[in-house]
């Protein structure tokens, strides 16, 4: 049905990252580039849901370069999630495995470190599942091209040469990101997604990746 299946990351494939992990990889970029006592308003605008904007801004207050804060921002972040992996807290679903019965050609595209993407799928043992995978680059610029921007979903169906394709995520950016790139979606309801209400309609509503085997092949 589909030429090709890509899917989110975080939440889909693999449990996602605490935020109170995320908010202490903040403070330690602070940190890390001298700034000893940031306003904690600050800091927690530099947990997630990250604009450039707000980046510059923060920049701004401190003296600090957008390019280089940002850059050790996504460092300290990649570092704080590669130790939650290793210490066990952070896993792969337990239905991933099913991916492999899938016919169609797979890639991903999440709005995490590229970096976190590629250490995830060799920690895991997984790579070979995909055929293209794409996070984001430790710049300021990648904030504009992440979900709902299609950007990294248009690049990875050009790398698949796929036509029609099916999106799947846990969040109403993959689905408007998915809306955005002309494809259909699906919205995968993990555990901290089971009741969730959405002001957007994906094409799919699905429980689990074993789901995908009915619609996909």
């Amino acid at each position: 049905m589909y030429d090709a299946i890509v899917f989110d990351n975080d939440g889909v494939l693999v449990g996602r990252t605490h935020y109170d992990v995320l908010h202490e990889a903040a403070w330690d970029a602070f940190e890390a580039l001298s700034v000893a006592d940031p306003d904690p308003e600050h800091v927690e605008s530099m947990v997630v849901g990250v604009s450039p904007e707000q980046v510059e801004e923060v920049c701004d207050t401190y003296d600090l370069t957008p390019r280089e804060f940002w850059a050790m921002r996504d460092r300290t972040a990649f570092e704080a999630q590669r130790r939650e992996v290793r210490a066990g807290n952070k896993r792969l679903y337990d239905d991933v495995d099913v991916l492999r019965d899938l016919s169609a050609p797979l890639g991903i595209v999440s709005s995490n470190q590229h970096e976190t993407v590629e250490f995830l799928l060799d920690h895991f043992g997984v790579a070979d599942l995909f055929d293209t995978a794409y996070g984001r680059e430790p710049t300021v610029e990648s904030l504009r091209r992440k979900k709902p921007n299609s950007h990294y979903i248009d690049r990875a169906l050009a790398d698949l040469e796929a036509e029609t394709a099916l999106f799947v995520g846990d969040n109403e950016s993959d689905i408007e990101a998915a809306d955005n790139a002309g494809i259909d979606s699906a919205f995968i309801r993990r555990p901290h997604r089971e009741d969730w209400t959405l002001s957007v309609t994906p094409t799919y509503d699905i429980d689990g990746l074993a789901d995908l085997q009915a619609i996909c092949n």
